[in-house]
């Protein structure tokens, strides 16, 4: 038996393993278990080479628990250590075995996937003690045991051991004894090793029977070692890419709309699956659904800032060795590669929805409502993938018709071009609420858009600024006059004085609320249209949608939702109140009051006296803000009762 001191520059070695190297103790299983299945690929490649002579036997990968003991074991039958290569590969800490073999078999490297040495280490995050028992492949070579228990001496001596390969056995700490639990460690493995290219066994198969669970002699295998993304595209049908979708997410009832096989080379290496499910509301409900992997090995499935932000509503597998297999998450965000890979992948799936409208624009269009989020996302965070999608980007009528923007705009331009030659696009995002408006606008020949989703708002402050004299206006925001303007504004012949003393009739009665503030106007809409009716500023309205989902605009968040009261001055019930402004005891009025105030204050007083006395004046308020769905409670009460009385 040797002794001797761990070949680390520190002997706080161990508490920065403990406590800071992994961000999460559990990381110590995969590290294990990637080693046991990276001792196993090494010997089929020596095998493939004539270096390994004969039948390799069993090659599954075991982890067994022995609760009396307190240890769990991780066991191979791969290419083993001798004493030597034990002391050089996990004495000296600083030496990477895997890199060695790497330099030596570079052309047959695929299957090369743990790293000896640190990785190895990450046992002591669990373990008060941890043991090696090894034999080399090598003829006439020796079996090794090696102990530590977690400071930089160990002990080395040689053993018997009847099989080739390598048993790691941990001796657990008390603080974590959950790790001697089966079910967090069959988590644990289903988590990190489920498509390990080397077979897992956990214990055995389990059924039901007879209203108990009975344990079969069958080994229980944790992983699938040929999963889809490993295979060639060509060897797949769509049945396999949804069966694989379901081994992914078991949880997930809905079928993927469609998916993405990624297969790159060069300039370098990357394979994967990703799937597009059905995308409704709520972005963050769908995130971290990709799963990042190097070489089947699990990394994370926190794949924020390794790839764009609005990726990260697919769902899927992402693969490649030139992802590091490392704990620090940093490290990955700032690595080349996993830029470049970033920037593949955006061009792999702009280049699939392409080509996906081009092949069947109808059947896009059928699968719009559940994707557009995804892409309207991608549109607003990444310029290179607005300059892809607009071309497939669509809009919807409330026809339930599909175009991009530049159809549509091409659809409506002849109709819906102001005076000053502005091209204005009507949408709403509520076509029940908003019904009274849609029908002025139909009857004038105007197309309306639905633009009820999430993003829709940013999505059209977008196109504004990409596109010169387009504006887009919800359709409850102005008369339809006002909002497509065809020719100067109408004029009426109502006075200065009627006018304000309508304004201030009208404004009396106007309910009050908190963080809800109205404005009368008075103008002509039209004599058909609604004698009195609500707007709402576009801009302010839209600042305040957009506060909702934009850092560094909480300003307009916090502001009170305005509403304008127009008062239509062509509809002929505002014509009679208007009539008793001009009447005698108006002009009576003036004449009292003369010398003691200016006409046009007597005027606006008397109007204003008169209108109050009209129970008609409240009906026409109330009839406008139940169209806007604003009189609830008390008012909607009084206004049923109101009317009872009128009819």
């Amino acid at each position: 038996m040797s002794k001797g001191n761990i070949g680390v520059t520190s002997d706080n070695i161990f508490p920065v393993i403990k406590k800071f190297l992994y961000s999460d103790h559990e990381i110590f299983l995969r590290e294990l278990i990637s080693n046991a299945v990276d001792a196993t690929q090494k010997l089929k490649t020596l095998s493939s080479v004539g270096e390994v002579k004969g039948d390799l036997g069993d090659l599954r990968v075991r982890v067994i628990i022995n609760k009396e003991k307190k240890t769990l074991t991780v066991s191979d039958h791969g290419i083993g250590m001798t004493a030597e290569e034990v002391d050089k590969y996990i004495n000296q800490i600083a030496f990477s075995g895997a890199e060695e073999f790497v330099n030596k078999y570079k052309d047959r490297t695929e299957a090369i996937i743990g790293h000896f040495g640190l990785g190895f280490y990450s046992a002591f995050m669990v373990s008060k003690k941890v043991e090696i028992f090894s034999l080399s492949y090598q003829e006439d070579a020796k079996a090794v045991h090696w102990s530590c228990e977690g400071d930089p001496e160990y002990t080395m001596e040689e053993t018997i051991k009847a099989e080739r390969g390598t048993d790691v056995v941990l001796h657990i700490d008390d603080e974590f004894s959950q790790y001697l639990e089966d079910a967090t460690i069959e988590g644990l493995l289903r988590k990190y090793c489920k498509f390990l290219p080397v077979e897992i066994a956990f214990g055995k198969k389990k059924e039901w029977k007879d209203g108990k669970e009975v344990e079969l002699d069958e080994e229980n295998i944790i992983n699938d070692i040929n999963p889809a993304w490993t295979r060639k595209p060509a060897d797949l049908t769509d049945e396999d890419y949804d069966k694989f979708y379901h081994e992914l997410y078991p949880t997930q009832m809905e079928e993927p709309l469609f998916h993405i096989h990624l297969n790159v080379d060069y300039p370098f290496n990357l394979t994967g699956i990703l799937y597009f499910p059905k995308i409704k509301s709520n972005l963050d409900v769908h995130r971290n659904k990709i799963q990042l992997y190097c070489n089947q090995v699990y990394v994370t499935d926190e794949v924020e800032n390794i790839v764009p932000e609005y990726l990260t509503l697919l769902h899927g597998v992402i693969d490649s060795p030139d992802i590091p297999l490392n704990v620090s998450r940093s490290y990955l965000q700032s690595d080349n590669n996993v830029k470049k890979i970033s920037g593949y992948i955006t061009k792999k799936v702009a280049d699939k929805l392409a080509e996906l409208y081009k092949a069947d624009k109808e059947e896009f269009a059928k699968k719009w409502d559940d994707i557009k989020m995804f892409i309207q996302f991608g549109m607003l965070t990444d310029e290179k993938f607005y300059e892809k999608a607009k071309d497939f980007a669509l809009y919807k009528n409330l026809d339930g018709k599909y175009a991009t923007l530049d159809e549509y705009k091409e659809q409506v331009k002849e109709a819906q071009t102001d005076k000053d030659g502005n091209l204005v696009l009507l949408y709403t995002n509520d076509p029940d609420a908003h019904y009274t408006f849609i029908e002025r606008a139909k009857a004038k020949g105007y197309d309306v858009l639905l633009m009820d989703g999430e993003l829709d708002v940013h999505t059209m402050s977008q196109a504004e600024q990409k596109n010169e004299k387009l504006r887009f206006v919800r359709i409850d925001s102005d008369t339809i006059e006002n909002l497509i303007r065809k020719d100067e504004n109408a004029k009426d012949d109502y006075s200065d004085e009627q006018r304000e003393g309508l304004r201030k009739a009208f404004e009396a009665f106007i309910p009050k609320a908190e963080k809800l503030n109205y404005y009368v106007t008075c103008e002509p809409a039209a004599a058909d249209a609604l004698p009195v009716f609500l707007t709402q500023n576009e801009f302010m309205r839209r600042m305040k949608e957009m506060s909702a989902h934009q850092q560094g605009m909480s300003f307009y968040g916090q502001m009170p939702d305005q509403y304008n009261l127009v008062v239509n001055t062509a509809h002929p019930l505002i014509q009679e109140l208007a009539a008793k402004m001009t009447s005698e005891q108006v002009s009576e009025e003036v004449e009292k009051k003369e010398g003691e105030e200016t006409k046009k204050e007597t005027v606006i007083k008397t109007v204003y006296s008169l209108a109050n006395e009209d129970e008609r004046l409240k009906q026409l308020i109330d009839i406008a803000l139940l169209a806007s769905g604003q009189l609830k409670g008390e008012a909607l009460a009084k206004f049923v009762n109101r009317s009872v009385e009128l009819l």
